[in-house]
């Protein structure tokens, strides 16, 4: 019979993957605690979440939500970021804190329902933020309907410059 405390544990790996649309592993080894709480900070402010769980219940808890086993990347000492909404945001807070400190990597995770590697895991952390895409495409919109307007625009006044001329050779 399993122990209390590793059944509390499954329940809460559960709520966190119900909770979130996707997860990424990492391997946050050598990570002081003051570095740690540096990491879980910006990952706070992007709506994702790290937390370290015991690899056999997370490979039970995937397996109990139907996900995919990502068995070759839950080995050693890993950490789960767990993410509400945008992975590219999460995925480039875990870069950013990587960079700074040298510590951390990518082993893999789960975005969309498939398993990706650490290329891939770093790949997404290269992607604009979900703001930056709205902005981009707000922006190509805008555009679009100026080009279409400036169009428009220069056919009337071709029209009525030729109008004009025509008159103009008329009145002649």
């Amino acid at each position: 019979m399993p122990a209390q405390s590793n059944i509390e544990m499954l329940e809460k790996v559960c709520a966190s993957l119900e909770s979130s649309k996707g997860l990424f592993i990492i391997d946050y080894r050598g990570l002081s605690v003051k570095e740690t709480q540096e990491l879980r900070r910006q990952l706070r402010k992007c709506g994702a979440e790290m937390k370290v769980y015991k690899n056999n219940i997370v490979r039970i808890a995937l397996e109990k939500n139907e996900l995919p086993a990502v068995d070759d990347y839950l080995k050693g000492t890993v950490a789960c970021v767990f993410y509400e909404n945008d992975p590219a945001a999460a995925a480039k807070a875990v870069k950013e804190t990587s960079k700074k400190l040298n510590k951390i990597e990518f082993r893999g995770g789960i975005v969309d329902g498939s398993v990706l590697t650490a290329e891939e895991a770093l790949a997404i952390a290269e992607l604009p933020s979900k703001e930056q895409l709205l902005g981009q495409i707000a922006g190509l919109i805008s555009g679009f309907s100026r080009d279409i307007a400036v169009c428009v625009n220069g056919v009337s006044s071709g029209l009525a410059r030729s109008i004009q001329q025509v008159s103009e050779q008329k009145a002649a």
